[in-house]
């Protein structure tokens, strides 16, 4: 979706001092090379869509500032968080979660004395927020800005 404090439009210090100063994509290509940058930068390893420029998904799902959706195995929403920034509530998706499909279990790293490496950030890549086929396993969406 679009950047919510771009550099050619409502720049905040925030960003200066995070180091995320982008200005507002105009391309579909602008904001892949935007959001692999966070993948790469914040280690991020949960798959995302990015909205076309008409930010259809941002329009249907009411995205902005942040809300987090819970897609189940029949492709349906199961779980709709509140609006951020005051309902935004990732502790809440996660109990949600937790409750239908069971807690979640850090594995221990092996005895080898070497920690395990972590799992290999994906690239993002455009979605159509209406043409997406159902997941096979739930998927988190999460958007935050």
């Amino acid at each position: 979706m679009r950047e919510a404090h771009p550099t050619n439009e409502w720049q905040m210090k925030s960003n200066l001092k995070d180091d995320v100063c982008y200005a507002q994509p105009r391309t579909l290509e602008q904001r892949v090379v935007i959001a692999n940058d966070f993948i790469k930068r914040f280690k991020f390893i949960l798959p995302f869509g990015i909205d076309d420029m008409s930010n259809a998904a941002d329009n249907a799902y009411a995205a902005w500032p942040e809300r987090i959706y819970i897609i189940d195995e029949s492709g349906h929403i199961a779980y709709r968080g509140g609006m951020g920034p005051f309902n935004y509530k990732p502790e809440e998706a996660r109990e949600w979660l937790a409750a239908r499909y069971g807690a979640v279990r850090h594995d221990s790293p092996k005895s080898s004395g070497t920690p395990a490496a972590p799992s290999p950030a994906r690239a993002a890549t455009p979605a159509a927020a209406t043409s997406a086929p159902a997941p096979s396993t739930p998927t988190v969406a999460a958007n935050s800005k």
